[in-house]
């Protein structure tokens, strides 16, 4: 009898061990996917204040007139294409991003900062505002790189413990800071 309780017991420890790494598991993932949710949010937001970084200075009259359109294009472009993230938000943020680098020529960036201190303000904040796109945009892929990699361990594809999330994917764009906007 004695024996027969003591493989009841063994097995009750396996069970229990295998449920405490399922919850353990899942309970990672949900983490994982919360951090990609903010990284996602915070890479909107950087978005958005890149863009509005370009339209002020598109706007704000230190750019000749054709360079201005250019800029004010792919920034209004970039502010009008929805929040989800997908071909057309990629393509769209890679536009402005082109549109920076065409606009913000040695020439150009050096009459913004010879206007004064308003130039070098908004090219400062349009300069900030590129390097934390970069930021997010890393920050997000390596997010998504995390999630990735733990959604292929066979526990979580056994015991469908991502439930119906669908996978994520990394975002590419386009984020090149004009050289002579950092200089």
């Amino acid at each position: 009898m004695s024996g027969v309780l003591t493989w009841v017991f063994a097995g009750l420890f396996v069970l229990v061990i295998i449920a405490w790494y399922l919850s353990y598991t899942a309970a990672r993932l949900d983490r994982l996917h919360v951090r990609l949710s903010g990284t996602l949010a915070a890479l909107d937001a950087q978005l958005v204040r890149r863009a509005e970084a370009a339209l002020e200075l598109a706007t704000s009259g230190l750019l000749d007139g054709a360079t201005s359109l250019i800029l004010a294009n792919a920034a209004a472009g970039s502010l009008e294409v929805p929040e989800e993230h997908g071909e057309s938000r990629e393509l769209a943020e890679s536009d402005l991003t082109e549109a920076l680098q065409l606009s913000l020529t040695p020439h150009a960036v050096e009459l913004v900062r010879d206007a004064g201190e308003a130039g070098t303000d908004q090219l400062g904040r349009l300069g900030s505002a590129c390097t934390r796109v970069q930021l997010a945009r890393r920050f997000h892929n390596d997010a998504v790189t995390d999630v990735r990699r733990v959604r292929r361990k066979w526990a979580i594809r056994i015991f469908h413990l991502a439930g119906h999330t669908p996978m994520p994917h990394t975002i590419e764009f386009d984020d090149e800071i004009p050289e002579h906007l950092a200089a």
